[in-house]
């Protein structure tokens, strides 16, 4: 774990070798159509430089009600260019679709997302509520922080405190995104007289009375778990924005603090070059499913993160091959035994980091990682590790040979008798992992073949060399 990252002194636009003013590009359009921009999207990484971040950025998202202040408040915490509310054209919608900025503040990359805002009147009088459902499970999908803007006087209410799509995405996050933690930070606005630990204490109580409400009704191990095994739960309270805004921009600084102080894991993350791509085909998913039951958005989230874990366990056998190698350049038998183990460890790494993705991405990309493993990996480790043991095997026969014959043993006796000693320490059982016994077996038959084969030829040259010494 590493914390999200440092946060500039000034407030100048990002620059990464040259400088390139930050803007905020419209990812999906609106609630009508929900098509995603590839053009626009693709422009936005090349001028941002996001695909040459790598592994290394993160992602932060808000939601919330409509005209709550959250365009406001990620322009201030992130340094970004969200379009704002102007209040004296009254309270209406700003913000249609889901947009995306870089932020010019945070360091390593921070990618900001601002969603459309929830239960405003023009989607009430469109009874069309989906949207919401939709882009609150695709921030979900693709983010580490996500910032729930709310107004202090809206706890402990319904609707306007997010609660039905809280539990719309409580009832789908076990299947769909375990394997990784993600913080819900909870941002109270125009805080009140009631003390902060007050707030703080019912906002808590009610994501466990909600996550309870949905997993105790699961008959499987999921009733068991808790809110913690999959969010993390942090609360944060502002001042109001109009009345008090030095005391604001105080408390939002204080708040990016926070934010930079979380931690996060890169293990598993879409590489920045793949995450466009990554989001629309994640979006795609999501909007085909009206339901929201979300089985191909699923699968989706479940190859692009199995895929990540079986290539990295890959990898990591891979260097410990060759360490073993290196390590163990004489002893064939204990390098299959122990490099054996290792692909077995791997694999159980692998079924555990997986354990609660969709189940046929999960075995489709075990068995690929099992056959790479296998076929690039330790079939060429065993067949040079037999290679040797039947090499030494035989330079043992051919010395036990010649020492019988000198010794006057009879050359029948003396062929049978040394080369079953020599089979029966070639059959000795190698000590492998479950795994790769059945390769192990079938190439071992195969060598022993050609060891039988090898000692009879060279048991006949040296009893015809043996011969033409006497005669000369």
């Amino acid at each position: 774990m590493s914390e999200l990252g440092e946060c500039s002194l000034g407030n100048e636009p990002y620059s990464a070798g040259s400088p390139v003013q930050c803007y905020p590009t419209q990812l999906i359009i609106d609630r009508d159509n929900k098509v995603f921009k590839v053009a626009e999207t693709e422009k936005f990484v090349h001028e941002m430089k996001i695909d040459k971040c790598e592994q290394s950025y993160a992602v932060v998202s808000i939601m919330g009600p409509q005209s709550s202040g959250k365009s406001t408040l990620l322009n201030h915490l992130f340094d970004t260019d969200f379009k704002e509310m102007n209040a004296k054209d009254g309270r209406s919608q700003t913000t249609k679709g889901i947009w995306i900025s870089r932020s010019a503040r945070i360091e390593p990359c921070t990618l900001v997302l601002d969603l459309e805002g929830t239960d405003g009147k023009e989607l009430a009088e469109q009874d069309d509520i989906s949207f919401e459902g939709q882009s609150a499970l695709f921030a979900l999908a693709i983010s580490d922080i996500v910032l729930i803007n709310m107004w202090c006087h809206d706890i402990g209410r319904h609707n306007a405190a997010n609660r039905p799509l809280l539990k719309t995405i409580f009832q789908v996050v076990m299947k769909l995104f375990a394997g990784r933690k993600i913080t819900l930070f909870f941002v109270i606005r125009d805080k009140t007289q009631t003390p902060f630990e007050r707030l703080k204490e019912l906002l808590v109580t009610d994501m466990e009375e909600m996550w309870e409400s949905v997993t105790k009704c699961k008959s499987d191990s999921n009733n068991e778990v808790a809110l913690t095994d999959f969010f993390s739960v942090e609360v944060v309270a502002l001042s109001n924005f109009d009345y008090q805004k030095e005391q604001f921009k105080e408390e939002v600084a204080e708040l990016r603090e926070k934010i930079c102080d979380i931690g996060w894991d890169s293990n598993g993350v879409v590489l920045a070059s793949d995450f466009l791509y990554s989001c629309q085909e994640i979006w795609e998913m999501i909007k085909a499913d009206k339901d929201l039951d979300l089985p191909s958005h699923k699968v989706m989230l479940a190859i692009v993160r199995c895929e990540e874990i079986a290539r990295e366990k890959y990898k990591a056998a891979k260097k410990k091959l060759h360490q073993l190698e290196e390590d163990m350049k004489c002893n064939s038998t204990e390098f299959l035994n122990r490099f054996s183990s290792q692909i077995d460890t791997c694999l159980s790494e692998y079924d555990a980091e997986t354990i609660y993705y969709h189940e046929g991405p999960r075995s489709t990309f075990k068995n690929e990682l099992k056959e790479k493993l296998l076929d690039r990996l330790f079939k060429p480790a065993l067949v040079s590790a037999f290679e040797l043991i039947r090499s030494m095997i035989l330079d043992d026969f051919k010395q036990t040979f010649q020492n019988a014959l000198l010794n006057q043993v009879e050359d029948f006796y003396a062929v049978a008798s040394c080369i079953e000693a020599s089979l029966s320490n070639f059959d000795k059982p190698c000590p492998v992992a479950n795994v790769v016994v059945e390769m192990t077996n079938e190439h071992k038959i195969g060598v022993r073949k050609v060891l039988l084969c090898d000692m009879v030829t060279s048991s006949c040259q040296e009893k015809l060399k043996r011969s033409l010494d006497q005669i000369h």
